[in-house]
């Protein structure tokens, strides 16, 4: 009897404990598919963004390029905190560098440091990488579920429309504008 007792106990306990644990766990935050590829690809494209803007910052040959580069490191820097602190608190894992591609593009660049070259081909580059994350963050507006990612997703819009009209059709289009649409702030 006493052994019955301490069973139907332990029962009662561990079905009060599973449902205290049950909403926790169905509230804890997770995303779907589309809002993760969001999130990691968003990171992997700030990383190789801020890598190859520094290295424009260093390599390029003109002081248009070298604006424009100071520009993309800084904000896309604001932007990777954002995308950062969102994956963590939504417990997305993120990878720790760009991709093989992207790190190949960057070395590719690198061969062509300080010639005209290197500038053509660095505006090139980052016309087709906005245009790519552009079109990345579109598909989250348009297909992801937590509505966090896709606020973050519309918030950070702006400033890459911004970054594509630096560089659009691999020209420099900066003006000596202290560029202020830096991440997030919908300018």
């Amino acid at each position: 009897m006493r052994m019955r007792h301490q069973l139907a106990t332990a029962v009662a306990v561990l079905a009060v404990s599973g449902a205290a644990i049950s909403p926790a766990l169905a509230t804890s935050p997770r995303t779907s598919s589309a809002d993760d590829t969001f999130l990691r690809t968003a990171h992997r494209n700030n990383l190789a963004e801020i890598a190859t803007a520094k290295d424009a910052g260093k390599n390029a040959t003109t002081s248009c390029v070298k604006r424009v580069a100071k520009v993309l490191v800084r904000d896309h820097m604001k932007m990777d905190d954002e995308v950062k602190k969102l994956a963590d608190k939504l417990r997305a894992a993120l990878p720790g560098s760009p991709t093989d591609e992207q790190k190949k593009q960057l070395a590719a660049l690198r061969a062509k440091a300080h010639t005209k070259a290197y500038d053509a081909a660095w505006l090139k580059a980052q016309a087709a990488g906005h245009e790519k994350t552009l079109d990345l963050i579109d598909h989250e507006l348009k297909y992801g579920h937590d509505e966090k990612v896709r606020h973050l997703a519309k918030k950070l819009r702006p400033t890459v429309v911004m970054h594509l009209g630096l560089v659009h059709g691999g020209t420099c289009h900066d003006s000596h504008n202290d560029h202020k649409a830096a991440a997030g702030n919908g300018s």
